[in-house]
């Protein structure tokens, strides 16, 4: 029998001019809505506008663009410039953004309030996940919305617990916020995405595998020790670069070219160092970023200093913004299933109980611990409930979810995210200054608190009260605490500052106040 092999025949592939052509306009495009975006939002912040901030007026841009592009039919060559790539957001953009954080980080309010923030950040994005993961499903039980698998709808919950504060912190930073305050949600806000990561990538593999669950604690083990070798890979870095820059003698006039770039090549290589261990390089840059701050940073000249603090300032903006250009024009580009509204709309009352049971659990666990003065009022709680928004991490899971999942499930997915995305980065984030302005929490003793971090070297005395204390074994773990704080501060002094870095604590404190204030 004669069997013929028809070969079908090659795709045309445009001439190489035509497609270089498209790659500049698609190029052009996203430098003018970049312009257009820092334009926009210095016009809203001299202004004191904060109904539209920075981050939703980029995301507003993204939009209206897409639709026009949408209604245009633009080229398909052009659009493949701005279609959403979760490697090049998680390999190229997210970096320069956590290493910032971490850079531009005041250590003191962070660590004093590390307890807390890593309660929130790890147990409270946990209980967050597995809120949300159960009340869709029940949801979908009893018709309500949607129906899906149990582990999707943990693998939805896992995606949409990651928060993301842009817009809330750079309300905060112009209202100005108490310092305690602050330093929850920017820690929170920073460590849960390698929470949310983990949790999605383990759901993942339970549903591509069907892992029984038998293997929780595994999985469970698995998570922290991702957790602790990326702190740990973190920081190593970190202190493999102070030394370099206080030993080689790179601080002189001639070799400042190299000197700043080595600096600028330390944080990337921390991150594709833990990537490549198969750890979480969000976690590694952060601690990377933490420990060149307060041991590297000091070992640069004087000019390295200043070009190290501009330029990783200026790449975290630029990469900020581009996220949200880059957002929302692909929520505009993309095929969304909307057949299924309920869906959405109950997706969105689920994350707000999550957010609320998160928040409450988490805080109460705090307070048990903590002394009188240093317990989370229930203010706080609530613009730690308000500020949970969702931005570009649930946005780049949920893209990836539609890979994940089978076709329908993973278009209801990643529909569901966009809307959550929208509503909460353009209404909540337009609102909180109107909600801290409510909850009476704008300019709330923030120069104090400074104050007050400074002077007990970060952190702040409990007062043991006989009508505020729980009991004497309560009054002696707090003392035992206060031992560690004071003891790691006296262990950095004494030791670990001397050996990194070549300045005295006056020089450093006085080097961080200069690096603050040119920013």
């Amino acid at each position: 029998m004669l069997e013929l092999n028809v070969t079908a025949p090659p795709a045309i592939s445009p001439p190489p001019g035509k497609e270089q052509q498209a790659a500049g306009v698609g190029i052009l495009l996203q430098i003018s809505m970049l312009v257009l975006s820092f334009v926009v939002g210095h016009v809203l912040r001299r202004h004191k506008f904060y109904y539209v901030p920075e981050a939703s007026a980029s995301l507003i841009i993204g939009l209206l663009v897409g639709v026009l592009a949408n209604i245009s039919n633009t080229e398909t060559s052009i659009r493949r410039w701005f279609n959403f790539h979760e490697e090049f957001f998680f390999l190229f953009l997210l970096p320069p953004i956590i290493f910032q954080s971490g850079f531009s980080l005041a250590p003191k309010p962070f660590f004093s309030n590390f307890g807390a923030i890593v309660t929130f950040a790890i147990l409270g994005t946990f209980i967050a996940s597995v809120v949300t993961g159960f009340l869709v499903y029940l949801g979908g039980l009893t018709f309500l919305m949607y129906q899906l698998p149990l582990v999707e709808c943990l693998m939805f919950g896992a995606l949409i617990s990651a928060t993301d504060p842009v817009t809330v912190l750079s309300i905060f930073q112009e209202l100005g916020t108490d310092v305690n305050l602050y330093a929850l949600v920017f820690g929170e806000s920073v460590l849960n995405d390698a929470m949310a990561i983990s949790l999605y990538r383990t759901m993942s593999s339970v549903q591509s595998h069907a892992t029984s669950g038998q293997n929780f604690f595994l999985l469970v083990l698995s998570f922290l020790e991702t957790f602790v070798g990326s702190m740990s890979s973190g920081v190593g870095v970190g202190f493999i670069s102070a030394l370099l820059f206080k030993y080689a003698g790179l601080d002189i006039d001639n070799l400042q070219n190299l000197e700043c770039c080595l600096f600028v090549l330390f944080p990337y290589f921390s991150y594709m160092l833990a990537e490549g261990l198969g750890l979480s390089g969000i976690v590694s840059i952060l601690f990377t970023g933490i420990v060149m701050k307060h041991y590297t940073f000091s070992n640069l000249s004087e000019s390295s200093q200043r070009f190290a603090a501009a330029f990783f300032h200026l790449i975290s903006s630029l990469a900020e913004t581009f996220v949200f250009i880059y957002m929302g024009f692909d929520i505009a580009m993309e095929e969304h299933s909307w057949s299924h509204l309920g869906f959405i709309f109950f997706s969105i009352i689920f994350i707000g109980v999550a957010r609320a049971v998160n928040v409450s659990v988490c805080a109460n666990l705090v307070n048990m611990v903590r002394p009188a003065n240093r317990q989370i009022p229930a203010k706080h709680q609530k613009a730690l409930w308000y500020s949970g928004l969702r931005g570009a991490m649930a946005f780049a899971l949920a893209l990836q979810s539609v890979h994940d999942l089978p076709e329908a499930h993973g278009k209801t997915i990643f529909s569901a995210t966009t809307a959550i995305v929208v509503v909460t980065v353009i209404l909540i984030g337009g609102s909180t200054g109107t909600m801290l302005e409510a909850l009476e929490v704008v300019g709330d003793g923030q120069d104090g608190a400074l104050e007050t971090f400074e002077s007990n070297n970060g952190y702040i005395a409990p007062t043991y009260q006989e009508g505020t204390s729980s009991g004497s074994k309560l009054k002696m773990k707090l003392k035992e605490f206060h031992r560690s704080t004071t003891s790691f501060t006296a262990l950095d002094k004494n030791y670990l500052t001397p050996f990194f870095t070549t300045q005295n604590d006056d020089e450093d404190d006085s080097d961080d106040s200069i690096h603050n204030a040119s920013r």
